[in-house]
């Protein structure tokens, strides 16, 4: 049978779809994108081939791929990789993962947004051009993204108690889901191990400590609000095309909160433009792209 696969390859998982060239699913396989580097795109290449062949049923063959892929940060870039995979033998699009938001939306255009392991925004222009805004990585940035989440408020909850200022619970909220015995140790713990997977799923707990009343952390969750309009409005700036913003990844999906204080401000400084939250796969976005890719038709629900 001929197929249509999709990739949406992000910080930490992989996900594949596989469907009919008439828009029947056949396959939909989730699992950990161990090994997954940008970089080196022959290397890469090898990787997604791998990957995507073991979700193809035995027996079909691939028309078209469409890939969105973490650390794909230009235009230039995606280009080198689709080419990557063509040398392979397969047809392909590669974009970065937040370009597949507006398709996977059902859209022609429109920007999209990604808030979960890392937060960019990435949009086209008239004329088709990519336009990027963000990506540079927890570390130097990515402020709404779960790690730089628990990064800011670490840095709140401890220059509060270095202030002799009272708990308003973010520091104990942070305290309790590390395990840590007082503020020392909080530092430690967060200190010695920098990386998303340690950060990362601390982010909850300062939307729990928001909830709960907790002034220092409902600053945090602004702060990344403000971050993902600041995407938007620099994207526009370059001349992003497209009235809606398409939203994804487990932060912002998952942290009502957030989205609520993104859409605020969004009809503060952009009242044309509306928020959505993407309700399907983004991997839904890399079948769209591989059925043009493939030169064939849209399928009319």
């Amino acid at each position: 049978m001929r197929v249509l696969v999709g990739a949406d390859v992000g910080g930490t998982k992989l996900a594949v779809r596989v469907e009919t060239l008439d828009g029947v699913v056949r396959a939909d396989l989730r699992c950990p994108a161990d090994g997954w580097d940008a970089s080196a795109v022959g290397s890469a290449a090898s990787w997604l081939m791998d990957h995507l062949a073991g979700a193809v049923p035995e027996g079909d063959e691939i028309v078209a791929v469409g890939i969105g892929a973490q650390g794909c940060d230009t235009q230039e870039h995606c280009a080198r990789l689709a080419e990557a995979v063509e040398a392979l033998g397969v047809p392909a699009v590669v974009v970065n993962d937040a370009a597949l938001l507006v398709p996977a939306a059902g859209l022609d255009a429109g920007i999209g947004v990604i808030a979960g392991t890392g937060s960019i925004g990435v949009g086209t222009d008239a004329d088709g051009t990519v336009l990027f805004a963000g990506g540079w990585g927890w570390v130097l940035g990515d402020e709404a993204s779960a790690p730089a989440i628990v990064r800011e408020a670490t840095k709140a909850a401890l220059a509060a108690y270095d202030d002799r200022q009272p708990d308003d619970g973010l520091l104990r909220a942070l305290l309790a889901h590390f395990g840590a015995a007082d503020p020392q140790a909080l530092a430690r713990i967060v200190n010695d191990n920098p990386t998303p997977e340690n950060w990362g799923p601390g982010a909850p707990a300062v939307f729990r400590a928001a909830d709960e009343g907790s002034a220092l952390a409902a600053h945090i969750v602004d702060e990344a609000a403000r971050h993902l309009e600041l995407l938007v409005s620099r994207l526009l700036r370059q001349g992003a095309a497209g009235e809606t913003v398409v939203a994804a990844g487990s932060v912002i999906v998952r942290q009502p909160r957030l989205a609520e204080r993104l859409r605020a401000r969004l009809a503060r400084s952009h009242p044309s433009l509306t928020l959505r939250l993407l309700d399907v796969p983004p991997v839904a976005g890399g079948v769209v792209l591989a059925r043009g890719r493939g030169g064939t038709p849209p399928v009319i629900p």
